[in-house]
């Protein structure tokens, strides 16, 4: 069997093409939300193809989404020797979009490396997952001691419509018997990690109406109310006075894994100076095992289009991050009682429910979690921490439904600096590098359990 030296030198000597196969990727502006273009979606899906099959997978293809959606998927395969363990490999191709342009430093998709990170959209989520596979692949010659497949989904980014499709509905081509996720990230630059915890999501639009036409400000101001006002009111109700949230019936969980210092969480959200953190307990809980609600949008005029009028309709969007294990549709439900509830002067309201992700917890004591936690040990001089994802990764309940008997690990080569969905997104070399490594390492540590 290789030795892990050997893999060592493997994935170094496989790190030019890995940054080049990268490069190519972030190039590609495949942006998987409504509104946009779903060509460069295709062409991404297309080349993350000839990557994996240039590094060694068979059977390289896509898998197209039901309804004429143009969001495919890519499927690749290496079997293992007879009687081998089987491993599935996760990744997407799809990215955010990337924000205002003139606030990067470099264009978002002309992937520039600069002190040994490599900026622009996508780099860390998740194209650098399918480098890695690629690279991992490549390091034995596409010969893997376990029988090895890779899906590279198109759509993560934007939403759950097509998961039960794409895992449910390809259950037997997908079945292993460890579940690889490389959408998660490193604890700090060179301090791997393995993630147990994932948060899950809800979200929902509301629509507040107080009138059937703006009205002179002037003339009607005092006695009637403007929608933005009342919906002002409804969205300060979402947290106390403390910033807890204020949505009664959620679950919180204890956190048992690593604590987040204050000093390192202020820094790495680019808090202002006197801004204060919100709720109780440890920071690891708020961020990993308890809600959180935030209000990502408003539409209501623009300060610059402003007039002095009587605002009649205002609408916001709220998203809601819930504890693992809690159960979306009742989330959603304790979401829009309280909304209701605190609208006030009788003003309409109408709540439109979104989609749901549900989190999950993983277990930490089976033989997959300490073959890769040998293996991160050797790859990065460390053992991994054991984090949690305050954000979602819808796929992976629906992964643990349909394979309840597979192992899942989550893993990744983002960092603390990689600002994903931010602008300047970026990935350090030398962990995309160690995170290779880390999973061929794996491999042979599960060719050898």
């Amino acid at each position: 069997m290789t030795t892990p030296e050997e893999l060592r030198t493997a994935i170094a000597e496989a790190m030019p093409q890995a940054v080049a196969d990268l490069e190519r990727l972030v190039r590609i502006p495949s942006i998987a939300f409504d509104g946009y273009d779903p060509t460069p979606v295709r062409a991404s899906a297309e080349a993350t193809a000839e990557i994996l099959e240039a590094a060694g997978f068979g059977g390289v293809r896509l898998i197209e989404l039901p309804g004429g959606v143009d969001h495919p998927a890519v499927y690749g395969e290496v079997p293992g020797p007879a009687g081998a363990s089987s491993v599935l490999l996760y990744a997407h191709h799809d990215v955010q979009p990337e924000g205002p342009p003139e606030r990067w430093t470099s264009p978002p998709f002309e992937p520039v490396v600069r002190d040994g990170r490599l900026y622009g959209r996508g780099s860390s989520d998740d194209k650098a997952g399918i480098v890695v596979h690629a690279a991992a692949m490549r390091a034995f010659d596409g010969r893997p001691p376990v029988t090895v497949k890779v899906l590279v989904e198109g759509e993560e980014e934007a939403g759950t419509q097509h998961l039960p499709f794409l895992i449910e509905g390809h259950r037997e081509l997908l079945a292993a018997d460890v579940l690889c996720i490389a959408d998660g990230g490193n604890w700090r630059t060179g301090v791997p990690a393995l993630e147990v915890s994932i948060r899950g999501v809800v979200d929902v639009r509301v629509t507040v109406r107080t009138a059937d036409l703006a009205v002179h400000s002037g003339v009607y101001g005092g006695p009637a109310p403007d929608a933005l006002s009342a919906l002002a009111r409804i969205l300060a109700n979402l947290h106390d006075d403390s910033g807890e949230v204020a949505i009664a019936g959620l679950a919180r969980l204890p956190w048992h894994g690593i604590e987040v210092d204050e000093a390192e969480f202020r820094r790495d959200a680019r808090l202002r100076p006197g801004v204060r953190l919100l709720g109780h307990g440890s920071i690891a809980e708020r961020l990993w095992s308890a809600p959180a609600v935030s209000v990502l949008g408003i539409d209501a005029p623009g300060v610059r289009e402003a007039s002095n009028q009587l605002v009649p309709e205002a609408r916001a969007k709220v998203s809601l991050r819930i504890a693992p294990g809690e159960d979306p549709e009742r989330a959603l439900d304790l979401l829009t009682e309280h909304v209701l509830a605190h609208a006030p002067w009788g003003v309409e309201v109408q709540v439109e429910r979104g989609e749901g992700g549900a989190g999950i917890r993983l277990g930490d004591d089976g033989p997959a979690y300490a073959a890769m936690t040998r293996a991160m040990e050797l790859a990065y001089g460390r053992p991994p921490v054991r984090t949690g994802s305050g954000g979602s990764v819808p796929l992976v309940p629906v992964l643990a439904r349909a394979f309840p008997e597979a192992e899942i690990l989550i893993y990744g080569a983002a960092d603390e600096r990689s600002q994903y969905h931010s602008v300047d997104e970026s990935v350090d070399l030398g962990d995309l590098e160690r995170t290779a490594l880390a999973e061929a390492l794996l491999w042979r540590e599960l060719a050898g359990t």
